[in-house]
């Protein structure tokens, strides 16, 4: 990755942080993350893997708080209790979510990502 694409990341998330992991992949966490209504919280932290080979290899799931519900408490589908491989978080909410279209590496970047976070964020099921 480019230390370009991240500063287009923290201009989007300020507080964005990319932590490089043993496998040579990043952390890169999103904190206080905007989430629409309809859920229980306002914001949440989410957490994602910028893969080895990025931006020819594209970012795949993410993670939020453990606590983050729909508003009527129910469990967001295609989630589940899962730790962040590399890393000492655990009792995360996993999110099994995918790129909304085929990735392309000479179009997309960590933004389109983060939008299709936010795409399934408005998806309250």
């Amino acid at each position: 990755m480019t230390s370009a694409q991240f500063d287009e990341v923290k201009s989007r998330c300020p507080g964005a942080t990319r932590e490089v992991l043993p496998s040579r992949a990043a952390l890169i966490t999103l904190p206080d993350f905007r989430v629409p209504q309809g859920w229980n919280k306002s914001a949440a932290t989410v957490r994602f893997i910028e893969p080895n080979g990025y931006p020819l290899a594209c970012p795949d799931c993410f993670w939020t708080d453990g606590d983050l519900r729909l508003a009527n408490g129910a469990t967001p589908q295609n989630t589940g209790a899962n730790a962040i491989p590399e890393t000492q978080f655990a009792g995360l909410l996993w999110f099994s979510w995918h790129v909304r279209e085929s990735w392309n590496p000479n179009r997309d970047s960590l933004l389109t990502w983060i939008a299709c976070i936010c795409d399934r964020f408005r998806k309250l099921q």
